[in-house]
């Protein structure tokens, strides 16, 4: 048990299958394993009035701070699903990195160096306060129902669907999935049962988390040590949690014994050598851990999906685990509940593989890069990383080029199939593809941010001086976009403020920036797709262009 943390039981309930004859009941979704991507899901699911199913094999949250950094594309995800406000609360808020070669800092770097975003670049929280906060938000909605202690032995899948066994204290019994989302980790039984492969790297060493409970003026930063006088020849990150927790990772190399190194007399020296004899502390959580870069070959199985680290994994050095899950959450959802809602052929859910395989390639690729520069397998890469580091002490070329672990940023899909690609020119980084950027703007009095007035559906960005620029023809067609069978929502981003024209909502760009970073003028027109990734834009608005932009955005052109 933790001093700082007491874990929370969640109750195992039988369930009625136990007590009926036949086959079990059918779902029209079942999402295994109530981690935080497994609760994304779910709760993104049962928001948009879709009911799902959510079976775990446990009773409460994860040990540990485990997946700890959430970054900002994650943080506004978390909004969306109403648990941004009490991650942000409850943890740790930082935008600054540190990394030092020796006693001496070579390279600073700054998460978010543009002002007027509503989330930092970063916060730190342990996994169990996430998880807990999912578990509460899923519990408020009636659509969603949680079976702890539900330990899922067997998946057959189906044509339509999947079959499922599970086992219960009380027996087993079976059930039946439309739909099965996985997100059951990355040791994934449910993809070792199907037999699927998950490929890529294990790299050969090791790493002690300890999480120390001490109060300490450190800042609110990210510290990084390469080859530190306190752990010679190695590699030390430093950050600060919730409670006065503070995720020290020492690297061990991979002769370590794991057993050994967790034991309280071999990490407390280590600690004590960091910290200085004076410093009072107390062990909180140990682990080890051996980093692997893998993933699936695909993420959709038919209508099996996987979500989170049981279709992906990468090391730590980057916070890329849990932000990408997320991200996955985010992809995914949207498409499944308009193939479920017979609005999109199933073809939209491979479009769910192909983004976030891309997504996750990009991952592996900065989480190896990172993983190499830390851990070096070779004289002649640990003699070019120290060159590096050295010269970085002084020369600004070579602080481009050191790797403490490039971290997590939100995926540009910008070759994804959905995409309209641009007819008209634009400056500036949100081509399709691209998560919209965040803004200031004001609704009906109230100040606020862009990115709380997008998302779950498709909408469209319509820019203008003011509401009266839009004429009767554009707000008639604008009401036809409202009422299709996939509708079109618009908000009017304008410079001025006055009344909203029927069928539409206005949003006052009050200090300009979301016309400054979307790079519009009066007339341009963004479409976003329910997961706030822009998908078109024009520089003046065409209904059949936003209808066939639509159609290609859901695989119905």
């Amino acid at each position: 048990m933790l001093s700082t943390y007491t874990y929370p039981k969640f109750a195992y309930r039988r369930p009625a299958e136990l007590d009926r004859a036949g086959k079990g009941d059918r779902h029209p979704v079942v999402v295994v394993g109530a981690g935080p991507i497994g609760l994304a899901a779910a709760i993104d699911l049962a928001m948009q009035g879709q009911r799902v199913l959510l079976l775990d094999d446990d009773d409460t949250v994860s040990v540990g701070s485990r997946g700890l950094c959430y970054a900002k594309r994650a943080l506004e995800i978390l909004d969306r699903l109403g648990c941004g406000d009490a991650v942000v609360d409850k943890g740790v808020t930082w935008n600054v990195g540190r990394t030092f070669f020796g006693r001496d800092e070579v390279f600073r770097f700054n998460l978010q160096p543009e002002a007027e975003h509503h989330r930092p670049g970063m916060v730190n929280l342990q996994q169990y306060y996430l998880e807990e906060f999912l578990v509460r938000r899923a519990e408020q909605l009636p659509n969603l129902e949680l079976r702890w202690k539900h330990k899922v032995t067997g998946v057959t899948p189906q044509g339509d669907g999947a079959r499922l066994q599970v086992e219960t204290a009380d027996g087993t019994y079976a059930l039946e999935a439309d739909w099965l989302i996985v997100a059951d980790g990355a040791r994934s039984p449910i993809r070792r049962m199907l037999g699927l492969d998950i490929e890529g790297k294990v790299f050969q060493d090791r790493f002690l988390i300890a999480d120390v409970v001490m109060k300490a003026d450190f800042p609110a930063e990210r510290w990084f040590w390469f080859d530190p006088p306190f752990h010679p020849g190695q590699s030390v990150l430093l950050h600060r949690e919730a409670d006065n927790v503070w995720r020290i990772d020492f690297q061990l190399g991979w002769d370590a014994d794991p057993e050994e190194e967790k034991k309280p007399e071999r990490v407390i020296p280590r600690i004590r050598a960091m910290l200085g004899p004076d410093r009072e502390f107390d062990l909180e959580w140990v682990s080890v851990y051996t980093f692997q870069c893998r993933r699936m070959q695909r993420f959709r199985h038919g209508r099996v999906l996987f979500v989170g680290d049981a279709a992906h994994q990468v090391s730590p050095f980057g916070a890329r685990g849990a932000n990408s899950g997320i991200q996955d959450t985010d992809n995914l959802v949207w498409k499944l509940l308009l193939v479920m809602r017979g609005l999109a052929p199933e073809a939209l859910l491979d479009s769910y593989s192909d983004e976030r395989v891309a997504a996750a390639d990009e991952n592996l690729m900065n989480s190896t890069r990172s993983t190499d520069f830390i851990t070096p397998k070779s004289q002649v890469s640990r003699d070019f990383r120290n060159a590096v580091l050295t010269l970085a002490r002084e020369h600004g070329f070579a602080r481009g080029l050191v790797n403490s672990g490039r971290l997590s940023v939100p995926s540009h899909l910008s070759e994804s199939a959905l995409n309209t690609p641009d007819a008209d020119v634009f400056a500036g980084t949100m081509a399709p593809g691209a998560p919209l950027a965040d803004a200031p703007v004001r609704a009906e009095g109230n100040e606020g941010w862009l990115l709380q007035h997008t998302g779950d559906a498709f909408m469209l960005l319509l820019f203008a001086q003011k509401p009266a620029d839009v004429d009767a023809a554009a707000l008639a067609a604008l009401r036809a976009l409202a009422d299709a069978p996939i509708p079109v929502q618009t908000k009017l981003v304008v410079r001025e403020d006055a009344p909203a024209p029927a069928g539409c909502r206005v949003l006052i760009d009050t200090k300009g920036l979301a016309a400054e970073r979307l790079d519009a003028r009066p007339g341009t027109a963004y479409l976003l797709r329910p997961d706030q990734h822009v998908t078109a834009r024009w520089r003046r608005l065409d209904v059949a262009a936003v209808r066939a932009a639509i159609a290609r955005a859901t695989c119905n052109a």
